[in-house]
């Protein structure tokens, strides 16, 4: 009986950044929102209905992407995080909705977590 062999961690992991994952779970979770509204018919138009489908897949495959630490995933992720931010914004001044506020900051949280020079020199 020995002792399970640990393989150890790649130096390039998310699990070596905890913001990363949680960047992860936060666009998986804002495109969950957006499928089921769509589901359960929030929106009015077909219009609609596809923008945000088309929305909620970009921060789908930018959580993915940003998972692995591919530079396409974090570039898919930067966009995402000031989009998704600038909208929220927009719907602040806008409509004075102000319960997009806790949104609009953690993802302009996330981009500025994104852009700093460690998470840059770790992606493939």
């Amino acid at each position: 009986m020995s002792e399970p062999e640990q393989r150890p961690r790649p130096e390039d992991s998310a699990a070596r950044f905890p913001g990363v994952a949680a960047i992860v779970l936060w666009m998986l979770l804002e495109a969950t929102i957006g499928v089921v509204g769509v589901f359960t018919r929030h929106f009015a138009s077909h219009g609609a209905r596809v923008a945000v489908l088309a929305v909620a897949t970009l921060l789908t495959l930018a959580g993915l992407g940003l998972l692995k630490m591919r530079r396409w995933g974090w570039a898919l992720a930067l966009a995402a995080a000031f989009l998704t931010s600038g909208y929220g914004i927009y719907v602040i001044l806008r409509f004075h909705q102000n319960n997009y506020w806790v949104m609009t900051l953690a993802n302009f949280i996330f981009f500025f977590y994104l852009v700093r020079p460690e998470i840059l020199r770790r992606l493939n």
